[in-house]
C-alpha cells in the first residue's frame, strides 16, 4: 500500500473528519444494522471519492489509487482459492473428519475444561472456522458441562479459547492467510513467528484450565459418541488420510512457499480421496468449485464438514478487494500519511508503536465489531511507522493477530461475539473472564514489544526499543 503516491495533503482536522465519518459508518452499518462490512467499505470508498472532487482530485488518480490498492492483495486472492481448493481436497480426502475423530477420542471427564480447550484447539486447526468448530463442537461440550453440573461459563471460555487458538494457527484459516498477505510475509513464515506469543498463551490457558477443572469420574459422553458415529458414518475417516497433515508440516519445516505447499498438498488429497472417496470426474469438479457436501442426517456433522470449495472464499477476496481499495484511496488523498505524522513523535520507540498498533487493532473490535477490519487497517496503518523503527513486518502481522483476530469474541456487539452467545446460550460477558488465551495473546505482544523479546529486525536500519 505505501507505493500508491499521495496526491493531496489534507488537514489534520478534514483527516479526522473523514476518519470518523468512516469509522462512524461502519460501525453503525454492522453494530445496528447487521450488514456485511462490504456495504459500509463501499460506501466509504464513495465518500472518499466525493472528497476528492472537492479537493478538485482527477477520477483517474483516484481510481489509480483504488487499483493500485486493491493490486496488493492480489497475492492473498491466490491463497484464498487454493485454501478453499485445499479445505474440499482435505474433506474428501479424509483428513479434515480425522482429524476431528482424533480429537474426539482424546475427550475425557477429567481436567474436563483442559481437555474442551485442546479438542477445540485441534478441531479448530483441522477446519481453520472458529465459528464453526464452536457452534459443533462446542455446543456438544456445552450440553457435557450441564450435564456435569460444570460451569457453563468457564465451558465456553474454554470452547471459544480453542476455536480462536485454532483459527489463528491454522494455515487454513481467512484470518492468518489475510494478516500474512498484507504484511506480504510467507504464511507458514507467519504462522512460525506468531508461536512466540501463542504457545505461552496456551499453556498457560491449559493450566489454568486443568486447575478450574472439576473432579468427576463419570459423565454421560453421549453427545461425543453420536459425533463419533456419525463421523464413521462418513467412511471419511482412515489412518492414512492424515499423510496431508504430514507432507504439510515437512514443507512448512523446510521453508517451501505457502503457494506451492497448499497447490501440491491438494493434488496428494485429491490422489488419496481415489482409495475411498468415489467418484465421477464431474462430481469431483463440482466439489472442488462448490466445496464438500455432507449429508449424513446428523445436523452438527453435516454442519461441520459441509465446507471448502472456490466459490467459499468469494466473501473474502470481495472483502480485500474493497478494504484494499478504500486503504489506496486513503493513501491517495493523503489521510492516512496525515494522522500518522501527528502521531510520529509519539511513535520513536518500538514498544510504544506496537502497543499503539495493539490497542487500534482492539479499538476496531470494539468500535466496529469486525474481525478482519481489525487485522486490514492497523496493518495498512501501521507498516510505516514499523519499517522507519527496523521492524520486520512479521512482527506487525503477529501484533495484529495477538490483538485483532482472537479479541473480536470478547466483544459482545462484534460479529463473532453476537454469534457466540447465540450458539453456546452463554453471555459473552459471562465467558469473557474465562477466555485465557484471548485475553493473553493481546498481553503477552505488547509485553513483548517493550521487552524486545522474539521480534525480528530488518537488517538495515535496526534500532533499539
Amino acid at each position: 500500500m505505501n507505493q500508491v503516491k499521495k496526491v493531496y495533503t489534507p488537514t489534520l482536522i478534514e483527516a479526522l473528519i473523514l476518519t470518523i465519518l468512516i469509522i462512524g459508518m461502519i460501525s453503525v452499518s454492522i453494530i445496528r444494522f447487521s450488514a456485511a462490512p462490504h456495504i459500509p467499505i463501499l460506501l466509504s470508498i464513495f465518500l472518499l471519492i466525493i472528497f476528492g472532487f472537492i479537493k478538485k482530485v482527477p477520477f483517474k488518480i483516484l481510481e489509480d489509487g483504488m487499483v493500485k490498492g486493491a493490486q496488493s492483495g492480489l497475492a492473498a486472492i491466490f491463497l484464498f482459492f487454493l485454501i478453499g481448493l485445499l479445505i474440499a481436497t482435505w474433506m474428501i480426502s479424509g483428513t479434515i473428519p480425522t482429524l476431528v475423530y482424533s480429537g474426539f477420542q482424546i475427550a475425557t471427564v477429567h481436567f474436563f475444561y483442559a481437555i474442551v480447550f485442546v479438542v477445540t484447539a485441534i478441531v479448530g486447526i483441522a477446519i481453520g472456522s472458529s465459528l464453526t468448530t464452536s457452534a459443533t463442537l462446542g455446543v456438544a461440550f456445552i450440553g457435557i458441562a450441564s450435564a456435569l453440573d460444570a460451569s457453563l461459563a468457564i465451558t465456553a471460555g474454554a470452547v471459544v479459547s480453542g476455536a480462536f487458538f485454532g483459527d489463528k494457527m491454522s494455515p487454513l484459516s481467512d484470518t492468518a492467510n489475510l494478516a500474512s498477505t498484507i504484511m506480504k510475509v510467507d504464511l507458514f513464515e507467519h504462522i512460525r513467528n506468531m508461536a512466540w506469543t501463542t504457545v505461552p498463551a496456551f499453556i498457560i490457558s491449559f493450566i489454568v484450565y486443568a486447575l478450574l477443572s472439576p473432579s468427576v469420574t463419570n459423565a454421560n459422553l453421549n453427545k461425543l459418541e453420536s459425533f463419533q458415529d456419525g463421523l464413521r458414518a462418513t467412511h471419511l475417516v482412515h489412518w492414512y488420510s492424515l499423510l496431508p497433515v504430514i507432507i504439510l508440516a515437512i514443507f512448512a519445516y523446510k521453508k517451501v512457499s505457502a503457494f506451492i505447499t497448499l497447490a501440491f498438498n491438494s493434488l496428494f488429497a485429491m490422489i488419496l480421496s481415489f482409495f475411498h472417496f468415489h467418484t465421477t470426474g464431474k462430481e469431483l469438479f463440482q466439489i472442488i468449485l462448490n466445496g464438500y457436501v455432507s449429508s449424513t442426517g446428523n445436523k452438527a456433522i453435516d454442519s461441520l464438514l459441509t465446507r471448502g470449495g472456490l466459490n467459499s472464499m468469494m466473501f473474502t477476496v470481495s472483502l480485500v478487494i474493497l478494504a484494499l481499495s478504500m486503504g489506496g484511496l486513503t493513501f491517495t488523498l493523503g489521510i492516512i500519511p496525515v494522522l500518522l505524522r501527528s502521531i510520529d513523535k509519539a511513535l520513536n520507540k518500538v514498544g510504544t508503536v506496537i502497543m499503539t498498533a495493539a490497542f487500534t487493532a482492539i479499538g476496531v473490535n470494539i468500535f466496529i465489531g469486525e474481525q478482519y477490519l481489525s487485522i486490514i487497517l492497523p496493518g495498512e496503518t501501521f507498516q510505516p511507522s514499523f519499517a522507519r523503527l527496523g521492524l520486520a513486518n512479521k512482527n506487525l502481522g503477529r501484533v495484529v493477530e495477538d490483538a485483532g483476530t482472537v479479541v473480536n469474541p470478547l466483544v459482545p456487539w462484534s460479529v463473532c461475539g453476537v454469534f457466540l452467545t447465540n450458539v453456546l446460550g452463554v453471555n459473552t460477558l459471562h465467558y469473557l473472564p474465562f477466555a485465557f488465551f484471548c485475553l493473553l495473546s493481546p498481553i503477552l505482544t505488547i509485553l513483548f514489544g517493550f521487552t524486545g523479546k522474539t521480534l525480528t529486525y530488518n537488517k538495515v536500519n535496526k534500532m533499539s526499543a
